[in-house]
């Protein structure tokens, strides 16, 4: 439970970051994290497609430079875009400095309007001080749900979904080539269950 929903000490290290929604409606907010690849991005935006859902995409930019179309693909079909730094760099190698220049340069092709998620959903506190003294906005999670373990079959991953969600999650999946064969089996069923849950979804605005 660690991991798929931190623990409240955790949230404490960043305490203007966004870890859950307001808890009195029920809705759910959904992301994905590390794409675009063309092996995961496009078979999740069919099957948010097919259930009129809308998510939040937090791009890796060098990622977004490879595969443009995604990028566009992902926009045109009404999803929102958050940054995921250029190259998926965690906090702990680099200064703060170095740590934001890598989040501008992603942003230079992201265009997100300032929303961020930190890599493996850490950053060291002068980073994450500079990151919110520059006007951004910080994204982590209340359900994470482990869909890139080479630990958990695609059953534990929905079982993750079932067990966690609660009004104002904000869940995270990923566009990676470590989730999507898992995704492939469990994620319409997920959303089917969210949606017969009666969860409204939304995105970051």
């Amino acid at each position: 439970m660690f991991i798929e929903q931190p623990a409240r000490w955790l949230r404490w290290l960043y305490p203007h970051a966004l870890w859950r929604m307001g808890k009195g409606e029920r809705v759910v907010y959904l992301t994905f994290d590390d794409g675009p690849i063309p092996e995961a991005t496009p078979y999740i935006l069919d099957v948010l497609d097919r259930f009129h859902i809308k998510a939040t995409f937090f791009m890796v930019g060098d990622n977004a430079s490879k595969y443009p179309h995604l990028l566009q693909d992902v926009r045109d079909r009404g999803h929102r875009i958050g940054n995921h730094t250029f190259n998926h760099i965690g906090g702990l190698k680099w200064s703060a400095w170095k740590y934001l220049g890598n989040v501008c340069k992603a942003e230079d092709v992201l265009h997100t309007g300032l929303l961020f998620r930190p890599p493996h959903g850490w950053m060291g506190p002068f980073q994450y001080r500079i990151m919110r003294a520059t006007g951004w906005r910080v994204v982590m999670w209340d359900l994470v749900t482990r869909d890139y373990s080479k630990h958990l079959t695609d059953q534990d991953v929905l079982r993750n979904v079932k067990r966690y969600t609660r009004p104002g999650s904000i869940i995270t999946f990923h566009d990676s080539l470590k989730s999507i064969e898992k995704l492939k089996k469990i994620l319409p069923e997920a959303l089917q269950w969210l949606i017969d849950q009666g969860y409204e979804f939304r995105t970051f605005d």
